[in-house]
């Protein structure tokens, strides 16, 4: 192995050396055979190199063609060398017991002639020859290559990556390597990473005082901001190394970074294009702000100079909307810093609320930038206790009250489903509600204490036995009943006779917005005129310059997935929620037009609410509650999938119901994305009946173990109402209406072609099995030895379900076993009797 790292390391330095010396005479066949040879070169090198590591001068001539080869113009080189530099700094060592070669510019040939052991070179691996001139290189060229090719690249010498060169989807990975390769640098030589970033942001940053830039050298500032994100992240992360850090190392670390927030708070610029990259390079060192808090108030100060530096502007047409989207992001830079700064801004808040209330007076600040600032304040206050947040949030929820409880504007718009036509027509106030619902949601989402959400009947009776209470509890009472007034009237829109009833404008509405497609379709663009806003909030859905017709179905997205997500989140809060509220209220919000709703509705409903209102539902409740809540949705999505199903494998198309509104593009686009849908509720589907057998939720259910041997007598066997109060499983079999077509979408599956419904139905059907073999309810016998039994033998046919057949012959291997001595009918299934008497 040794013979053969020596004979491609010597055609790699010829290849290296006319390369570097004559690069216009390698044609594209010799560029190519080089490129083989680095792959070579790096698989060798990446899994064999304890080979070399007993000869100093080999390995350190090793690295450094490795090292050549990452700063090579040509991209698919260094692009390989990426791959064994990632290898080589991940060694179990991670450098950080390795004597530093401080000050050594030469390639640590000299090591095998001062000391250094064999045994300790193979210790400490290809560490010990990495010299920090090497880390510096590393870092140097990583910072150059964080951008691709495109209209804006300037013509030098080194290839960027190019969507040409290896496809559209594949820069992402590659910048996410290069990432990870700056982060175990930095963590492993921080002084180095601090100072090589803070150099590069000074050179692309170029002249301070000049006012606009280039789109290039926009470019290139978004790298290195990534980049420095990156490092400080590594350096000041909550892993605790940092404090461990030597005393001068601190120094070091803390003078650069303090120096570069001073460059940062000195800067005067103006365009909105360069204030955003200025507050994210603020935000990007919130986790420095944590550890040195002193600088925190200038850091505050700027920020509201960058935001107020711009003006406010509410027609968001040509230049303007860039000044918008500035603001905007400059509210996110206050969000990002709460996440990271943690405590550091707690002594701030006062001003920060003053600040806030001074710009909101002054007609200074939108309603979204508001509602990004006091997302900002809940976050602060969540690391400050139970009591600063109920006065924070009593102190955000209050003027929101006053509206939001109107009598009048519930009247107006919430009384049948025309008033909230008639809401479309007043913007303004339309923008307002849905500012407001998504409010809530960011206070339920940032408020309280994180708990465990694996067992969640134990979290909830923890919480109550020890008189915890959330902060938002008190709020959800006046908070829902609006909430579902103004859901139930969304719903109404798909129902007939009503939604023939719309009009033409209403109805494009309500058809799928282009990120909606975009994400069905596999392919990611930037937000686009018509685009809903993302999940996190960091941009205003609002677009005023765009047609009513994009407002609406904008407003239609958000308004529903942030309803939904707050009562999911509500629901997480246990009893508090559950009875706070009348829960027929709930279900008839939400289940009333169910089966006219949409496969992405239908998918965004179950993932966001029914999923935690089963979850965290009470034992007591459940009949009030899941029961009620389930029927309707199990009746539904069986009848509809099965169809849709039944199409796809006969007919080779999915019939969905959702409407994808005037697409471009051909009939192929429209079969992936109804496919898609299909799959996407399917799985959703299978997560519900997933949670139904979740062991917190089934306490009460004893194992195959604990019920005994195979031949128990059915004397021993307990009845099913036994189970009703500490089994969901069992409650859910005690109710037929919502049992039946919830076990007939339970051996469905087995056939529709797709693992991961498969693997999500996998723990319904063990809790059934066990269940069957607990009680005496001859019905769930049967069901489970003949119709689940045949089922499962049937999805092994399935090769898609290869990757679950384990699991699969254990769930046959349980019913045959248990089972086969009480009913006769998987003894009489033929094959599946021979396959699973070869388990037994």
């Amino acid at each position: 192995m040794s013979n053969i790292f020596q004979v491609l390391m010597n055609i790699s330095q010829e290849f290296l050396t006319k390369s570097r010396m004559q690069p216009m005479a390698i044609d594209e066949s010799e560029y190519e055979f080089g490129v083989c040879i680095c792959e070579t070169v790096v698989a060798l090198g990446s899994s064999n190199m304890q080979c070399i590591l007993v000869d100093g001068a080999r390995t350190s001539h090793f690295l450094q063609q490795m090292l050549e080869y990452y700063q090579h113009y040509r991209i698919a080189l260094h692009f390989q060398s990426l791959l064994f530099w990632l290898v080589a700094l991940r060694e179990p060592s991670k450098a950080k017991s390795v004597a530093r070669v401080s000050g050594d510019t030469s390639p640590a040939g000299n090591l095998g002639s001062v000391g250094v052991s064999s045994t300790e070179k193979e210790k400490k691996g290809v560490s010990l020859f990495i010299t920090d001139e090497i880390y510096s290189t590393l870092l140097d060229v990583s910072f150059k290559r964080m951008l691709k090719k495109s209209a804006n690249s300037s013509s030098s010498l080194l290839e960027l990556w190019n969507e040409e060169l290896e496809g559209k989807s594949d820069f992402s990975n590659y910048r996410t390597k290069l990432l990870d390769l700056i982060r175990v640098i930095a963590s492993q030589r921080p002084v180095i990473a601090a100072a090589n970033i803070v150099q590069r942001i000074n050179v692309v940053s170029g002249d301070a005082n000049q006012t606009t830039k280039s789109p290039q050298d926009l470019d290139a500032m978004v790298g290195a901001q990534l980049g420095l994100e990156t490092v400080v992240s590594a350096i000041f992360d909550g892993s605790g190394d940092y404090a461990k850090t030597d005393h001068e190392a601190k120094f070091q670390i803390h003078r650069t970074f303090e120096g570069l927030l001073q460059q940062l708070l000195s800067l005067k610029w103006t365009e909105p294009s360069l204030i955003v990259i200025h507050g994210h390079y603020l935000d990007s060192l919130g986790l420095y702000l944590r550890h040195y808090p002193d600088v925190v108030a200038s850091v505050v100060n700027k920020l509201f100079e960058l935001l107020t530096s711009l003006p406010i502007t509410i027609q968001q047409q040509g230049p303007s909307n860039n000044s918008r989207q500035a603001r905007l992001q400059i509210c996110s830079s206050f969000i990002r810093i709460s996440r990271a700064a943690d405590k550091a801004l707690l002594p701030h808040m006062k001003n920060i609320a003053d600040t806030m209330a001074y710009l909101q007076g002054e007609g200074r600040l939108l309603r979204a930038e508001h509602d990004h600032l006091c997302e900002a304040f809940l976050i602060m206050a969540s690391s400050s206790g139970i009591q600063q947040q109920q006065e924070v949030l009593a102190w955000l929820l209050e003027p929101l009250n006053k509206t939001w409880t109107q009598v009048e504007w519930q009247t107006a718009y919430l009384s049948d489903p025309s008033g909230l036509t008639d809401m479309f027509a007043d913007t303004q106030f339309m923008w307002s509600i849905y500012h407001t619902v998504t409010f809530f949601e960011k206070a339920l989402k940032r408020s309280g204490t994180k708990r465990s959400t694996t067992a969640p009947q134990a979290a909830i009776t923890t919480t109550t036995a020890t008189g915890y209470l959330h902060p938002m509890s008190s709020h959800l009472s006046w908070i829902l009943p609006p909430l579902l007034r103004l859901l139930r009237c969304i719903h109404a829109l798909w129902a007939e006779p009503f939604a023939q009833s719309l009009t033409g404008e209403i109805k494009a509405a309500k058809s799928m917005t282009i990120s909606e497609q975009a994400s069905l379709l596999g392919e990611t663009s930037k937000p686009t005129k018509g685009q809903v806003a993302p999940a996190d909030g960091l941009l205003d859905v609002q677009r005023e310059g765009e047609s009513k017709e994009n407002n609406i179905r904008n407003w239609l997205r958000g308004v529903r997935d942030s309803g939904y997500n707050l009562i999911g989140l509500a629901a997480t809060l246990g009893e508090a929620f559950f009875r706070c509220i009348d829960g027929s209220s709930v279900i008839l919000a939400l289940m009333e037009n169910v089966q006219v709703m949409e496969f992405r509705h239908l998918r965004q409903l179950m993932h966001l609410a029914v999923v935690p209102l089963v979850k965290y539902c009470p034992a007591e409740l459940w009949q009030i509650w899941t029961a009620n809540l389930l029927q309707p949705i199990f009746v539904h999505c069986q009848q509809a999938l099965d169809y849709s199903w039944s199409s796809l494998l006969r007919e080779g198309r999915a019939k969905v119901p959702d409407s994808f509104g005037n697409l471009s593009g051909s009939e192929l686009k429209v079969e992936v994305m109804e496919e898609k849908l299909l799959r996407d509720l399917t799985r959703e589907v299978c997560s519900v009946l997933w949670v139904l057998a979740l062991p917190g939720l089934n306490s009460g259910l004893p194992s195959l173990e604990q019920l005994g041997p195979v031949n128990r007598i059915d004397s021993s066997l307990k009845s099913l109402e036994s189970f009703a109060s500490s089994s969901l499983t069992g409650f859910l079999m005690l109710n037929v209406g919502t049992a039946l077509p919830a076990l007939r979408i339970t051996v469905e599956v087995f056939s529709w072609t797709d693992s991961e419904a498969v693997t999500k139905v996998i723990p319904f059907c063990g809790a059934l099995i066990h269940l069957a073999v607990a009680t005496n309810r001859a019905e769930l016998r049967q069901f489970v030895g003949n119709d689940l039994f045949s089922s499962i033998i049937q999805g092994l046919s399935v090769e898609l379900n290869a990757v679950v057949s384990a699991e699969l012959i254990g769930l046959c291997r349980e019913i045959y076993l248990y089972l086969s001595d009480k009913d006769p009918a998987p003894k009489q299934l033929g094959p599946g009797t021979i396959l699973l008497q070869q388990y037994s």
